[in-house]
């Protein structure tokens, strides 16, 4: 499927299809940025890091002990001369003749002419010579570090769109990178509206409700490396709703709210858009997720997604639809969320021609087999559910049940351990 959301209508979408059309309201990824190294993690990287050097740049050794020059003609001598030392940053200066030995620390250069380590553990010092004890157990080469072996001058060692944890930021220090190129962070906005809508902290009105949605939706976007520009809660005023887009489709890479997008009384979203920009509306054969609403704001068509107004409705389409929008706005290929297999436990009910997103909770048995069951009830507006769970069960639009006992498509979701 290749069509621009504009060019749907009304037709009902799967969950996969409208994942693709929205793709294309990106016309062009945010700019790119250096950054000093110690302040790029969770950052995407904008182009391949390369290596410039080998790592390890020198062949070294394994392990503390001996460095020795492996003999020809007697393979299994058990006595070794000592000739020299060689230290980490510190080099053996000359070449080892066959059959002797140097003292070597963990890292140290192998110095010319030795090839094999044997540790410290297994030798007996006797003045300027070693014994080894157990010599059948010694092989030519062993404890050696080759250089290289981590990674050879000239190769990419991170792609470019790579988002760099901790062990990506050791690689790349261990090239000698002080700085990278990243993309920048996305900058979104988001905003609540309603005049129910309550901020945490304030006495609750008869009528009224917490802003729920508001700070889930900091949350996600923090956890994908976005940049927050919250606009609070906008009351049921068309104007006001319609100039804090246009505000924000002037600072941000892309707007998000949470409900407001239907055709109710007091949904006023939609009219703002309209008036802003392009607005096409999804029909989206999914639950939880609906309404949902998609498009362009402002001249320089900024991208637009209303969420629903459910709270777990918004957490399972921002998994769905915003996380690839996302990649799309850092120049990636947006990716489909990951999937497992897991055995189902409890009975999951579902129906044709819709994908249900079941709240599960999965785990693995003594023989290693993954198995999952529902958290209990699934009201869009349960959130003690998402909170327990680990997972979403994903039940296709082919499937109208899963029975105990059969595999179903899991969705692990992240959590902080």
């Amino acid at each position: 499927m290749s069509l621009s959301c504009f060019e749907l209508g009304e037709q009902m979408l799967s969950v996969d299809d409208a994942r693709e059309a929205l793709m294309t309201l990106v016309e062009h990824p945010v700019g790119v940025e250096p950054i000093a190294l110690s302040q790029a993690y969770g950052r995407r990287i904008a182009s391949d890091i390369i290596a410039p050097i080998n790592v390890p740049q020198h062949t070294n050794a394994a392990m503390d002990g001996i460095a020795l020059a492996w003999p020809s003609v007697q393979p299994h001598q058990t006595r070794w001369p000592i000739v020299g030392d060689a230290f980490a940053g510190q080099a053996f200066e000359g070449n080892v003749p066959s059959g002797q030995c140097v003292r070597i620390t963990t890292g140290a250069p192998l110095p010319p002419g030795t090839d094999t380590v044997i540790m410290r553990e297994q030798l007996i010092e006797q003045g300027v010579s070693v014994m080894i004890d157990a010599p059948d157990r010694v092989s030519q080469g062993q404890h050696v570090r080759q250089a290289g072996e981590d990674i050879a001058i000239g190769e990419i060692a991170l792609e470019a769109g790579t988002r760099l944890d901790a062990a990506c930021l050791g690689l790349i220090a261990s090239l000698g990178y002080g700085e990278v190129w990243v993309f920048r962070r996305p900058k979104v906005a988001i905003f609540s509206t309603g005049n129910e809508v309550t901020p945490p902290g304030d006495p609750l009105p008869s009528a009224g409700i917490y802003d729920t949605n508001r700070f889930t939706l900091i949350g996600l976007l923090s956890e994908q490396g976005a940049e927050v520009m919250d606009l609070g809660i906008l009351p049921d005023d068309p104007t006001t709703i319609q100039n804090a887009l246009a505000s924000a489709a002037k600072q941000c890479d892309l707007v998000i709210t949470s409900g407001g997008v239907s055709v109710g009384h007091a949904d006023y979203t939609r009219e703002a858009l309209e008036a802003l920009g392009q607005l096409a509306f999804w029909r989206v054969a999914l639950r939880p997720g609906r309404p949902m609403a998609c498009g362009w704001l402002g001249e320089a068509r900024k991208p637009f997604v209303g969420l629903p107004g459910n709270p777990v409705a918004v957490m399972v389409t921002f998994s769905q639809f915003v996380v690839p929008l996302l990649q799309r706005l850092q120049g990636q290929t947006p990716s489909p969320p990951r999937r497992l297999t897991a055995i189902a436990q409890t009975p999951l009910k579902s129906r044709l021609k819709r994908t249900d997103f079941i709240r599960g909770i999965y785990s693995s048995n003594a023989q290693g087999v993954l198995q999952v069951r529902s958290t209990g009830a699934q009201g869009s507006g349960i959130l003690t559910s998402m909170v327990a769970a680990n997972c979403l069960i994903e039940l296709g639009d082919h499937q109208e049940s899963a029975q105990p006992g059969e595999a179903v498509c899991i969705q692990p979701l992240t959590r902080w351990q």
